[in-house]
């Protein structure tokens, strides 16, 4: 079809431009000596060479005067070749190169065999079609010669970065080639050489390389088109109520008038005008910009012209007294001039809109709700996002088959994979606000094999009215799959709880300490103190705080959880009501490799801050736990179990509310696996994972925040909490979703490798450790823990003496005895892990 099409338009241009072929060659041969055609060996396709034609625009021997290319104002160039290069009329004569074969009209452009021989490789692919005499690169370097006149050395700039991106975008036309899209590239080419101001053919990767000189009068033109546009419009709207109100006389009478009825039309066509103008200037029809005509537009054709019709026909029978006007005159002027209005307005919207072609991603959306329509709307009408729908997708079987804004609705979820082959979609789109985790994940494995983006709205009540739908479209994120929705423990008593009060937050550098900082200063505290170690950590969340201008001081403390004389000096002299305890070692392996370390922060930490809080009179402490402290296997688990006791052990005696929060995994933070599982996938994998049925506990940052602050509003003395977190989620499963995610395929383009379990890692989490039942608090998805058979607190902490002694010495393993002496069932979970490891695995599919 092509070739055809190629012999064809290449026959048909040398005949019609026979007359001007005659001409031109005469011109050559008066401006300059020497042959009129200029032929020179090119390569085409398959590597053979072959002699391309066109117009001789240099001096005879050209090549021995200057450079082989042609720079700015060559001095090579004759009279009569500058004006032919302009308008591209030297390329005409390919047309015989299109008409033998050796050439298409479009495609990419023959090179000399020099560059073609450096870049062989590259040329391999684009040498498949045959070199056309426009292209993607002829668009792109309309004016090459002025591009690399702007360069110092012409030469390497255009073997460096001019070739190498023609060779790119010959390949993007290969991949894209077809007539439509050669169609486009013909007219927009035409459209370049005349300079007119339109765009037929838009693709990102033909913005100019240069901003060119305006060429031709249609600059000028424009802008006194723009100028003048008003009295234009006037001009056009007087001379459309004429011709409606002539067509309408025409139309009344079957098109031959009375000499009668054409006296009636000249006596009373100027009111008509009259009116009819005042009308319009009122309801501003001359005022709008026509390339953005819309419904509000068309409001006001039809108001304005409704009005004047009315007065008219008061003016002709009362005011004029020409009974005899026939009344269907009013009605069908009327129309015809609603419509002529709205099509002269239209008309410059369509044809601004209107393109031969225009590379848009094609879009399934699923959900034919309100949101899908609103999605679907604007991807239609706004072409900035690049964007075609090409059918809904919903599982309400009485949509089946209608259309919406010309979409069909495809079929329901169950018929994705088949739709998605068919079809071929670069994105889906879940168009379903407040979609469920279940919901996404099994979408994402059902379109797994596809390589299709993935995106989503937000959900509904943080989708924002004022805004577009289409620019609030997100990709779906691990947060998305979490196998519950977010919980939202949003309450007033929290807000009541803060408000007025000074807050201390220790830990404030971490990524619950600092997400702690950000919700409390909603809150409104009277003053908030930021307690941390690390000084980079605690500058960093204290000037963002800072840069929101708060009304109330934001106080950043330098200091170690374990330096009691620190910490009473601060509750001295700030004597803060509410603490928030969450500075601990968290990190498991590092923390099996520095127990000493983890006993100090984690337990002697604790004990201070604790004690400290008790005898300066704070009214609530709100210690942060995990889930790793239940039932223990690592060193870090262990200890938190051990903070626990001394929290649970003060708050017996102490007039302080003490309470402690427990979670799981937190997404995002400093640690977390999610970051850890999109470094490695941004460095090519392999995905590690510890084993294939290891299993956790996941919540969202701002999650485990709102836990510890509704917590602190119902905790009782002693208790521990925790969230009702549903069903655990294997690591895997979240190792196989980012990397589907990232538009990649688990197995294929991202290896997962197993490497068995970390020391002190087991194999699922638990909430509830051994002798600990879980009730119902007084807030929904909040459990308390009670412990069902009472500690011996005496003893305890003459355990926890001697293993703050033993954290000061040389022996590590002194300390880990001491350690099981008080956690028993931290020995026991370190042999049911060593009995669970897997050997180091080979890649995952």
């Amino acid at each position: 079809m092509k070739r055809t099409l190629d012999v064809c338009i290449a026959a048909l241009g040398l005949a019609l431009t026979a007359p001007l072929l005659a001409i031109i060659a005469a011109l050559i041969k008066l401006d300059s000596q020497g042959p009129v055609i200029f032929r020179q060996i090119r390569v085409g396709q398959g590597f053979r060479p072959f002699s391309i034609l066109k117009f001789r625009t240099m001096v005879v021997d050209a090549p021995g005067i200057c450079l082989p290319l042609t720079v700015g104002q060559d001095p090579r160039i004759t009279r009569i070749g500058r004006i032919l290069r302009k308008f591209k009329l030297d390329e005409l004569p390919q047309l015989l190169n299109v008409l033998i074969g050796d050439m298409s009209l479009v495609g990419p452009r023959p090179e000399v065999p020099g560059y073609v021989e450096r870049l062989r490789s590259e040329f391999s692919e684009v040498l498949t079609v045959r070199p056309g005499i426009t292209d993607l690169a002829s668009l792109r370097y309309i004016d090459e010669a002025a591009l690399l006149a702007y360069s110092p050395n012409p030469e390497e700039e255009y073997q460096l970065k001019v070739l190498p991106e023609k060779l790119r975008l010959a390949k993007l036309y290969i991949r894209h080639m077809s007539l439509r899209l050669d169609l486009a590239i013909i007219i927009q080419t035409l459209v370049h050489i005349s300079g007119l101001p339109f765009v037929v053919f838009t693709l990102p990767e033909l913005k100019a390389a240069i901003d060119s000189p305006p060429s031709a009068p249609w600059p000028s033109l424009s802008s006194l088109l723009m100028r003048w546009r008003k009295p234009i419009i006037v001009v056009l709207d007087v001379v459309l109520i004429i011709l409606a109100n002539y067509f309408a006389f025409a139309l009344r009478y079957d098109g031959s008038i009375p000499d009668g009825e054409i006296h009636t039309f000249e006596q009373t066509v100027l009111a008509l005008v009259a009116i009819r103008g005042v009308a319009f200037a009122l309801f501003g029809l001359n005022e709008g910009l026509w390339r953005y005509t819309s419904i509000w537009d068309l409001q006001n054709i039809i108001g304005g012209v409704l009005i004047s019709t009315v007065i008219f026909y008061g003016w002709v029978h009362w005011v004029m007294g020409i009974y005899g006007y026939p009344r269907s005159i009013f009605a069908i002027d009327a129309m015809l001039l609603i419509g002529f209005l709205a099509g002269m307005r239209l008309s410059s919207r369509v044809f601004r809109d209107m393109s031969v072609f225009q590379k848009k991603r094609k879009v399934l959306v699923i959900g034919a709700g309100d949101s899908g329509e609103r999605v679907v709307r604007e991807m239609k009408t706004r072409p900035i996002f690049g964007c075609q729908p090409i059918g809904f997708v919903d599982d309400n079987i009485g949509l089946l088959n209608q259309r919406i804004h010309g979409v069909r609705v495809l079929g329901t979820v169950q018929d994705l994979p088949k739709l998605v082959e068919g079809l071929k979609p670069e994105v889906v789109v879940v168009a379903v606000p407040n979609v469920t985790a279940g919901f996404l994940r099994d979408l994402v494995i059902k379109l797994e094999p596809y390589h299709i983006s993935i995106k989503t709205l937000p959900a509904k009540d943080e989708l924002l009215a004022d805004q577009s739908t289409v620019s609030q479209i997100r990709n779906v994120s691990i947060p998305d799959l979490l196998a519950r929705a977010p919980i939202d423990l949003g309450n007033e008593a929290t807000r009541q709880m803060i408000r007025g009060k000074c807050v201390l937050i220790t830990g404030a550098g971490g990524s619950i300490g600092s997400e702690l900082a950000r919700q409390i200063t909603l809150l409104e505290p009277r003053v908030l103190l930021l307690y941390e170690r690390h000084e980079n950590s605690l500058y960093n969340i204290h000037k963002e705080l800072d840069d929101r201008r708060l009304t109330f001081p934001i106080v950043p403390l330098i200091g170690d959880v374990t330096d009691a004389q620190r910490l009473c000096a601060v509750l001295e002299q700030y004597k803060p009501q509410l603490l928030f305890h969450a500075a601990a070692h968290k990190h498991v392996p590092l923390v099996e490799l520095n127990p000493m370390e983890a006993v100090k922060n984690n337990c002697i930490g604790t004990r201070v801050t604790a004690e400290a809080a008790s005898l300066h009179g704070v009214e609530q402490f709100v210690h942060i736990s995990t889930d790793k402290a239940v039932n223990p296997s690592s060193v870090m688990g262990a200890t938190k179990r051990v903070a626990e006791l001394i929290i649970q052990d003060i708050a017996r005696t102490s007039r302080t509310r003490f309470l402690l929060v427990r979670f799981g995994n937190v997404l995002g933070s400093s640690g977390s696996v999610l970051l850890r599982f999109q470094d490695q996938i941004r460095n090519g994998g392999p995905v590690t994972v510890t084993h294939p049925e290891i299993q956790r506990y996941f919540m969202l940052i701002p999650e485990a925040v709102q836990l510890v602050l509704q917590a602190a509003t119902i905790g009782e003395q002693g208790h521990i909490y925790v969230l009702d977190m549903g069903k655990q989620i294997k690591v895997l499963d979240i190792a196989r979703s980012l990397i589907r995610l990232s538009g990649l395929n688990p197995g294929k383009d991202i290896p997962i490798q197993f490497v068995g379990l970390r020391p002190g890692e087991k194999l699922y989490e638990e909430l509830v450790g051994e002798g600990e039942i879980a009730v119902r608090s007084s807030l929904e998805k909040i459990l308390q823990i009670r412990a069902i058979s009472r500690l011996d607190f005496e003893e305890f902490r003459e355990k926890l003496f001697a293993l703050e002694a033993s954290s000061y010495g040389d022996e590590a393993d002194v300390l880990l005895e001491r350690l099981k002496e008080i956690v028993p069932m931290f020995q026991a979970c370190i042999s049911d892990m060593e009995s669970s490891t897997v050997p180091t695995g080979p890649l995952l599919s």
